[in-house]
This record gives C-alpha cells, sequence and structure tokens, in this order.
C-alpha cells in the first residue's frame, strides 16, 4: 500500500503580525546611556516571540564596558570588540562604521512554529533598527557560526540581508549611516509584504532567485501591473487637476504634489510642458492595458520619470492600502514575485539618469555640454528634450490627443 503523500503545512496568516517595544526604567538605576528594550513579536494580541535590544548610547555612558558585560550573552561578548575597559570607543569599531559612537545590539530572538521563518525575521529585525536608531547607529549582530542554534540563524542571515558588514568571527555590524541598509530594509519589507498577500509564494516548486533568473518583462506580473496601473491613473488624474490649478505658475522647491515631485529644473516649466508630462501617466496606464498581457517600456525621460513616481506609489498603495489591493487583485492569478518593486525599479529602465537631476551637487548635468553629460553617454535630460522619443522609429501616435 502507497503511503499518502505528504503535505505542506498551512501558510501562516501575517496580516496581523507586528511588533510592541517596550522599555522598562529603573528610577533607583540610572542608565546613563544604556537602555534595556524588550521588542515583543505579536499575532494580533498574541505573542509569539521576542527580541532583546541594547540601545546604547556612548556620549551619554557611565562603565558601560562592565554593564554590557554583566548582561551576558551577545552583549558580553561584543563589550570587549566595541569598547575598551576604560569606555573608550575600539579602534576597530571607529575604523568598521562611518561615525562611530552609538550602537545597538540585538540578541535573545524567540520565536515560535510557524513564525519562525527568514522572511519574517528579517522584517523584525528591520523595523526594530528603524524604530530604535537613527543615521549614525552601529547595529550589532551574530554571525552563525558552527554549532549555532536556529535563533542566532536566523539573526545572522537577517544581519546579512540587510547589508551587514562581517566585524569579526562572531559579530557583523550594519551601519546605519550608508545608503546599503536603507535599500536592503526597503527590499526586506517588500519580500514581507509578498509573503503577507500571497502566503503560499515558499511552497512553489521552482523557488529559485529573483529576479535574477528572469527576464524583464516576468516582472510585470499581473497583480504587478494591476497595482502599477491603478497607481498610473491616481497621478494622471491628480497631475490634470494640478495642470488646471498652476496653469504657468512656477513652483517653489519643496512644493508638493505630482509637478513638486519633480526634479528641480522642471518648477518653472509653463503649462503645455506640465500638459505633455501629465499626459506621461496616461500613455504608461494605457501601456499597462488589462494585467494578462500588460507590458510597460518608457519610451523618453518624461516617462522615465513618470514611471519612477508610479513604482512609488504602487509601493505606498501595497502597504498603505492593503484592503484596496486585495481587491483589486482578487481574481488574478498569483505568483511569488508579485510586489517586486526594488527590481521593477532596477529592470524596467535603460538607465536612471533622469534621477541624478535631483542631485544639487549635479547642477547643470542636463547640458549636453557638460563633461560628465558627454562622458556618460547621457541623452534628453533638459526639460525640451524629455518627450523626444528615444527611438524615432518607435513614437507615441501624435494624434493621441490630451487629457485636456
Amino acid at each position: 500500500m502507497t503511503a499518502p503523500a505528504a503535505t505542506a503545512p498551512p501558510a501562516p496568516d501575517l496580516t496581523a503580525l507586528g511588533i510592541e517595544l517596550v522599555h522598562r526604567h529603573r528610577l533607583a538605576a540610572p542608565e546613563q546611556g544604556l537602555q534595556d528594550w524588550h521588542i515583543r513579536i505579536l499575532d494580533g494580541e498574541r505573542e509569539v516571540g521576542s527580541l532583546r535590544a541594547a540601545r546604547c548610547r556612548h556620549h551619554d555612558a557611565g562603565n558601560l564596558f562592565a554593564r554590557l558585560t554583566d548582561h551576558g550573552g551577545l552583549r558580553a561578548t561584543a563589550a570587549p570588540k566595541l569598547l575598551t575597559p576604560d569606555g573608550d570607543l575600539t579602534p576597530e569599531l571607529e575604523e568598521a562604521v562611518e561615525q562611530a559612537g552609538d550602537f545597538l545590539v540585538l540578541d535573545h530572538l524567540t520565536v515560535q512554529a510557524p513564525f519562525d521563518d527568514q522572511t519574517v525575521v528579517t522584517a523584525v529585525i528591520a523595523e526594530t533598527i528603524a524604530r530604535l536608531t537613527d543615521s549614525y547607529y552601529a547595529v550589532v549582530l551574530p554571525t552563525a557560526g558552527e554549532g549555532a542554534d536556529a535563533a542566532t540563524c536566523l539573526l545572522a542571515q537577517a544581519a546579512t540581508d540587510l547589508a551587514a558588514e562581517p566585524f569579526n568571527d562572531d559579530l557583523q555590524i550594519i551601519d546605519t549611516c550608508m545608503a546599503a541598509p536603507e535599500t536592503a530594509a526597503v527590499r526586506a519589507h517588500d519580500r514581507f509584504l509578498s509573503r503577507a498577500q500571497r502566503p503560499t509564494w515558499h511552497l512553489d516548486e521552482d523557488d529559485e532567485a529573483w529576479p535574477e533568473d528572469e527576464d524583464d518583462e516576468s516582472l510585470l506580473t499581473p497583480r504587478t501591473a494591476a497595482v502599477l496601473r491603478l497607481a498610473a491613473e491616481e497621478l494622471a488624474t491628480l497631475a490634470w487637476q494640478e495642470v488646471t490649478a498652476l496653469g504657468d505658475t512656477p513652483l517653489p522647491r519643496g512644493a508638493g504634489g505630482v509637478f513638486g515631485s519633480l526634479p528641480p529644473l522642471t518648477l518653472r516649466r509653463d503649462a503645455q510642458w506640465r500638459r505633455q508630462m501629465a499626459r506621461t501617466f496616461d500613455d504608461l496606464a494605457a501601456d499597462l492595458k488589462t494585467p494578462e498581457e500588460a507590458g510597460v517600456e518608457p519610451r523618453c525621460t518624461g516617462e522615465e520619470m513618470a514611471l519612477h513616481l508610479i513604482i512609488d506609489r504602487a509601493r505606498s498603495l501595497t502597504t498603505d492600502r492593503p484592503n484596496a489591493v486585495r481587491a483589486l487583485v482578487a481574481d488574478l492569478p498569483a505568483h511569488r514575485a508579485d510586489y517586486d518593486w526594488e527590481a521593477c525599479s532596477t529592470l524596467l529602465f535603460q538607465d536612471h539618469d533622469v534621477l541624478m537631476l535631483f542631485n544639487a551637487r549635479l547642477d547643470g548635468l542636463e547640458d549636453p555640454d557638460n563633461d560628465a553629460h558627454q562622458a556618460l553617454g547621457m541623452v534628453n535630460l533638459e526639460t525640451d528634450d524629455w518627450f523626444e522619443p528615444f527611438d524615432p522609429d518607435s513614437p507615441r501616435d501624435p494624434d493621441r490627443g490630451f487629457r485636456l
């Protein structure tokens, strides 16, 4: 008699998962630069795990070396690597991070099945770092040495996922001054969100790396395309409203709205230029068509800028309006690559030259006579050229007109 095939355990519902940060301060024991935080991992109101964090402000600390050592665990391991017995920062720490001074030590992870999953733990660590640090912290996490327990392995992999650098055989450090950890945290959040919205993605038989093993068009899964189209339609509506309200009025730096989100060199453009920019959102929304047939390829600089804004808004939709997104895609097939906005931002463009126009230090880069412009082979960055097609043989229909 053949044994029945094993069935995969049901995937957990992650939609109610959250964290609660608890800090208890004893009046009889002044903190002096060391705060002890307890992070509760909650499924609704039920605690399903926890994490411990030592938040260390070196400039406020008193005898921080001894106090960390006394707590044991990773804190005791980290103390002599981060601090001298006199309480100074070690040369190794000052060399390893951009702005040595404050640090956060994370350890004592516990998490119940079925939430003992790397995607979940990495998202918890990323959110804890976001809540307890600023741009000048070294976040200390363990490595997974030989014989490491499951919790340590989860913490160590979370560190790697969040762009930590090896510090020594026992420790990894995330330098919050650097751009890579911020980018990694966004990607970790997107992966968790995808997992929450499609719980069975990790059970796919072919679960290889994404998106390196696929072409660019495969990024636009039906659900991803549907959210992108909604984002494009919403931005188009807002842009046309602003065209009517603004006319030829110049915008100040820091202005809000769609046109306030564009690079500074566009702020003084007139109503006709703004109409052309508003139409780029309509054009891209039309490209997305029905989700089953969607494809998008920006054909000019204006459309590249519009697509960046569309992806940012789509990311916000999946984060801020998950119920609306769920209703939008309810009848569409799910895919393990749904809502991979980081990959969309990377792979749906030939280059990201237009984003360099936001950098004040590169003022004048749009000028074709600019040395950097020529060295990098840039094209159509001057605002007069934003709507010139990259490929003259594949222009938009010149008779398609404007919404207004």
